[in-house]
């Protein structure tokens, strides 16, 4: 089957819509499907600039929201030409659209199309501050999505909250396939801790804390900053390191400073993803602190699901599909949401119990090989490209 991925975002970039991409690709590719990848990154990079980005943010700033449909209007508008071209030249059996904008863009390509709906597009622009709650062209967004599910051959969701979703929103049926990651990518190399360190001035005896996420509200990336002066009462030497980008930096680096720990709290930025197994490795365990914005909740997060391959004990918000991947105590510890004081007695527990923090790590790498592998859910997505093309 010759198979398109395509989005009117930029690929490859740092996040997880692009790990997901790549990570399918891999896994219908291993099967013997020839996929490609088409995104807005191939758009040459004058049109990116001045006709989509440039006009878009000077819009925004004039009327929140405005710019963000101009912007995801264009960029459908130039991938709808891309999509056109390449389906004329290869004949796609089927063109996998990892948004909105990039599902109209393949309807006007003239292509068989199906959706992975990764989230609530509408409410994560409201949960980031880029449109205002009930504002014309938050209604206008929702719209737009509704009119997208119902078009598509099929929608798949990460999760079954985003599948209760669509059907209360566009009242259309979709296939739940979880999140998934490279099992023989990430897999637990524990032993390589030390190695590791010292290859990137790490402190061998040290504990590090790994928040794997991006930098956004919904992520919740401030609360492990408010919870580490409770740890360090009791595990003196932590530290937390953060890998990714987003507005919330300026507001952890000010929360850290404000508390005396700016030295404990390293912002590393975007890395390369192949160097992600290289981090988990090197940490003593995984947080992911997501919190309810705006109407946005935490997915299967392919962070969780990657510290849990590493063979990282996990400790997660109980939110959203998190609840779905991580059953608490077994594979895996869930606290509230928001909860610092939470957060920080399940960290010093871990820290101090290695032995009931390798247990979980055991039987939550035996639940990624059994239920989160690329290649069972490649499977998965094959099943559904058949499905509506019969």
């Amino acid at each position: 089957m010759k198979i398109l991925l395509a989005t009117i975002f930029d690929y490859p970039h740092t996040g997880g819509l692009s790990t997901h991409m790549t990570t399918l690709k891999s896994g219908l590719e291993s099967q013997g499907h020839e996929v490609d990848i088409i995104s807005f990154s191939e758009v040459p990079g004058w049109k990116r600039q001045f006709l989509v980005r440039g006009p878009g943010f000077f819009m925004n700033r004039f009327s929140a929201g405005k710019g963000l449909l101009y912007n995801s209007e264009k960029r459908s508008q130039l991938l709808m030409t891309l999509i056109r071209d390449a389906h004329e030249q290869k004949c796609y059996d089927m063109v996998n659209a990892q948004d909105v904008y990039a599902t109209f863009a393949s309807i006007q390509a003239g292509a068989p199309v199906v959706t992975t709906v990764h989230g609530y597009m509408t409410y994560e622009a409201i949960s980031r501050g880029t449109m205002k709650e009930g504002s014309r062209p938050a209604r206008m967004l929702l719209e737009k999505e509704k009119l997208a599910y119902q078009q598509t051959l099929q929608t798949i969701t990460v999760d079954h909250r985003i599948k209760e979703y669509l059907k209360k929103h566009a009242g259309v049926d979709s296939v739940k396939i979880h999140n998934f990651i490279d099992v023989d990518q990430f897999k637990p190399a524990t032993d390589q801790r030390n190695n590791l360190r010292k290859k990137y001035g790490l402190n061998e005896k040290s504990f590090y804390l790994f928040v794997p996420r991006r930098l956004t509200k919904k992520n919740g990336v401030i609360y492990p900053v408010l919870a580490m002066p409770v740890i360090l009462r009791q595990v003196p030497d932590v530290h937390l390191v953060y890998a990714g980008t987003g507005e919330e930096e300026i507001h952890i680096r000010a929360k850290a400073k404000e508390l005396g720990i700016g030295h404990r709290v390293h912002l590393i930025g975007a890395i390369p993803h192949e160097q992600m197994k290289d981090y988990y490795a090197m940490s003593d365990l995984t947080l992911i602190p997501s919190i309810h914005s705006d109407g946005v909740e935490e997915a299967t997060s392919i962070s969780a699901l990657e510290g849990m391959g590493a063979g990282i004990p996990v400790i997660a918000s109980s939110v959203g599909g998190l609840k779905e991947i991580i059953d608490h105590e077994v594979n895996g510890l869930l606290v509230k949401e928001k909860d610092t004081g939470e957060l920080a007695h399940a960290i010093v527990r871990l820290l101090q119990d290695a032995d009931f923090g390798s247990r979980l790590a055991r039987k939550a790498r035996e639940k990624i090989e059994q239920h989160y592998s690329h290649l069972s859910a490649a499977k998965s997505y094959v099943d559904v490209y058949d499905s509506v093309r019969k």
